[in-house]
């Protein structure tokens, strides 16, 4: 269904088998990288504990409208769509609190609203979770630096990255590093067909389907060049006032899950707690759903008492 966003039409799918279940919003990597072709596959799984809602955040995905191109996305607008989405979602489902559950960019997202507005919400999920963009890729290159040791090609890529500056190249090279020594996203592949989801999914249309591969990605890419989107950064803001989960994998290079260890440590939280998987990249959403799933029905059972 769409939904009225700051004046945009905006994309969410909702899963759930009980009305009386909380209710958890997906917010998706990127950014700008919507998952709404095929998530309902890994997503559904949660949904006989959760009322699970996806979104397509603004200008991607279904939320995608050539008109916003010359919109430029900041860190207000950005927070504001994310505050609208919130309040409409504990009006439409009949809830207090929603709890938030973000993979990639969307713990950076995640991250921020639930600092910024904790009354709304009863608790943070993180997964492959970004704790400063600089810093991971300073990190990042340091461990590629490791990997590539005296190998020319792998030394021609890495001369390829410079973190801060965020091209097109970079991340060429960046995924290539990764694709070559064993640590790229779906390394291990998918534990569900995804050619399938996205032909069976019933919420794409073919006018869907054209509109997402002619779409112009230009305007996230401009947000991550920008010291808007450095303002997501979560260096020094550590007092979250609602329980905190991460659920990472310990191979995952995309966002330094050492990192994320030492900003878990660093927090203070009413609770929280670190799930470690073992020998997993950043795409644990897609290489090991059922494992994942495992974890957040465990949490919905905690977060229960």
């Amino acid at each position: 269904m769409y939904v009225e966003i700051n004046g945009t039409q905006q994309w969410i799918s909702i899963y759930g088998e009980d009305i009386n279940n909380p209710v958890l919003l997906y917010l998706h990597g990127g950014p700008g990288s919507s998952t709404s072709a095929y998530d309902y596959a890994f997503t559904r799984q949660w949904a006989d504990v959760y009322t699970v809602v996806t979104w397509d955040q603004r200008n991607c995905g279904k939320s995608y409208e050539k008109s916003q191109n010359d919109t430029a996305l900041t860190y207000e607008l950005m927070m504001s769509d994310g505050l609208e989405m919130t309040k409409f979602l504990i009006d439409y489902l009949d809830k207090e609190k929603i709890t938030i559950l973000g993979h990639s960019w969307g713990t950076y997202y995640g991250c921020n609203l639930v600092l910024a507005y904790p009354q709304y919400y009863d608790c943070y999920i993180g997964t492959g979770q970004l704790v400063d963009m600089y810093q991971n890729e300073v990190a990042f290159k340091e461990i590629a630096r490791e990997w590539v040791g005296d190998d020319e090609e792998g030394l021609e890529l890495l001369a390829s990255i410079t973190p801060g500056h965020y091209t097109e190249e970079y991340f060429r090279a960046r995924n290539l590093l990764m694709q070559k020594y064993g640590y790229d996203m779906l390394r291990d592949g998918t534990d569900y067909n995804v050619l399938a989801a996205e032909i069976f999914n019933p919420y794409y249309s073919l006018p869907d389907w054209v509109k997402l591969l002619n779409s112009d990605a230009s305007v996230y890419t401009d947000f991550l060049m920008s010291d808007e989107f450095n303002k997501f950064s979560l260096l020094g803001k550590t007092e979250y006032e609602v329980p905190y989960y991460n659920i990472n994998g310990d191979c995952d290079y995309q966002t330094n899950y050492v990192q994320a260890q030492e900003y878990f440590d660093e927090i203070d939280t009413p609770y929280k707690r670190l799930y470690m998987m073992e020998d997993t990249t950043h795409g644990l959403l897609e290489s090991k759903s059922e494992a994942f799933s495992e974890i957040l029905h465990e949490i919905a059972k905690e977060q229960e008492r």
